[in-house]
């Protein structure tokens, strides 16, 4: 069995660089937020996968905040990283900035909460590594994950 001992968040973090093509867009040459969706999917799925050397698969996605529109040309950067595991699922958070190319202006576009599960061979759930936060940031997002658990079970007993 692999080992549980706690890891660090700077293990799991990732960042994802994406330019924003034709084939990305609406007709008003907006970034689709489904295409953004599975980008960040793709970036919370690696930062899963990192700290708990499993596969992880999706369980549930938080609120997604479209902040503004990216524009075709524009280069998306996610930035993900595991916020809190529990027995044995985890957290992950992943930032969304925009960035022009030609002005150097970069915004953030989107926040996302992901949580997924780490399974087996055969498709079963098995205990992930404790994380250790150590900065400030990271000891915050630590308990707002808590929360945000906390929230996702009432939701889910109360069936709202």
């Amino acid at each position: 069995m692999k080992s549980l001992k706690p890891k660090s968040v700077r293990h799991s973090q990732v960042e994802m660089t994406e330019m924003v093509l034709p084939n990305h867009t609406n007709q008003l040459g907006n970034l689709l937020g489904g295409q953004l969706m599975h980008w960040i999917d793709i970036c919370a799925a690696i930062a899963a996968s990192r700290h708990t050397n499993r596969v992880c698969v999706t369980a549930s996605v938080d609120k997604l905040n479209f902040l503004h529109p990216i524009k075709e040309g524009e280069v998306v950067i996610l930035q993900g990283s595991v916020n809190r595991a529990f027995t044995t699922s985890v957290e992950v958070g992943v930032k969304v900035t925009s960035e022009n190319l030609l002005s150097g202006v970069r915004k953030h576009a989107n926040s996302a909460y992901l949580t997924f599960v780490a399974i087996d061979d055969h498709g079963k759930t098995v205990p992930v590594p404790p994380i250790h936060p150590s900065s400030p940031a990271e000891r915050r997002r630590f308990r707002d994950a808590a929360r945000r658990r906390s929230e996702r079970l009432r939701v889910r007993r109360e069936g709202t």
